[in-house]
């Protein structure tokens, strides 16, 4: 993964969004030890404090827990809690600046239905 580090997502919420993407995949598994801030720095060429944010954004959402002297680790419901966050907050603002960006368009809700419907069956082709 690369950090876009020109753009306008702060640093540590794009780590935070990545290890998140990696527990969704099952890449790291519920109550596996997650990298440490100093792992993440080096991964990414960061420093420690901006990888320490992003995993306390998880922290604080309960996604990890810690474990005093051992580091943290994938809550046992973490891909649950994931996935709700992503539908309930990131998936409903992409529809809704949809809907805006299709209104401005004069585009109708059938018109932007059928959209919605060619890309689910164009989707090997959006990867």
């Amino acid at each position: 993964m690369f950090l876009n580090t020109s753009g306008s997502k702060p640093i540590y919420v794009q780590i935070a969004e990545w290890l998140e993407t990696e527990i969704l995949s099952g890449n790291i598994q519920q109550d596996e030890k997650i990298y440490s801030q100093y792992q993440l720095a080096d991964m990414f060429n960061i420093n420690p404090a901006t990888a320490a944010k992003g995993l306390n954004i998880l922290a604080d959402a309960s996604v990890l827990y810690k474990k005093r002297g051992l580091g943290m680790f994938v809550a046992t419901n973490a891909k649950e809690m994931i996935l709700s966050k992503r539908k309930n907050q990131t998936l409903k603002r992409l529809v809704k600046d949809i809907v805006i960006e299709a209104e401005h368009l004069n585009v109708s809700e059938n018109e932007l239905l059928q959209l919605i419907q060619a890309a689910y069956k164009d989707r090997g082709e959006l990867e």
